[in-house]
């Protein structure tokens, strides 16, 4: 899988990121990739609480595919990059990867459902983020 760095977010590896050999635990990524999409979101002018609030909208995380390359290891300095591969009506497709320096050290596709901040029910993009989304897809 190949990542357009189109939205890179730094992050360093702390020890409470790690397991006892300083190697970072497989599921301390999934944080990694949760927080630079959030960052992206931000980026676009959508922070979480504005799409909550404003929209009564909530994007969860409907599935996952990991390709754990190479490991991140204590007080590494990483890239983690965002792309949305594909937007729909009630979902978004991204495509992340976790670098540091020229080394790949994960790949990602993150499908997110858009849901109701209410009842948490799928629920439709609002049509002013949806077409921004939209015009933001990177096909691979």
């Amino acid at each position: 899988m190949t990542v357009d760095v189109a939205f890179s977010w730094p992050t360093r590896v702390y020890w409470e990121d790690t397991d006892a050999g300083g190697v970072v635990y497989h599921a301390q990524y999934l944080a990694f990739l949760e927080r630079a999409r959030t960052e992206w979101m931000r980026a676009q002018g959508y922070g979480q609480e504005l799409l909550r609030i404003e929209y009564g909208l909530v994007f969860a995380v409907r599935a996952m595919q990991l390709d754990f390359l190479k490991p991140a290891r204590l007080d590494d300095a990483l890239a983690v990059s965002v792309g949305l591969q594909e937007c729909r009506r009630a979902s978004a497709v991204f495509t992340q990867s976790i670098a540091r320096g020229g080394d790949l050290l994960l790949t990602a596709q993150v499908r997110v459902a858009a849901l109701d901040a209410d009842g948490f029910r799928p629920r439709p993009i609002p049509p002013p983020l949806y077409d921004q989304l939209k015009a933001l897809e990177q096909p691979q």
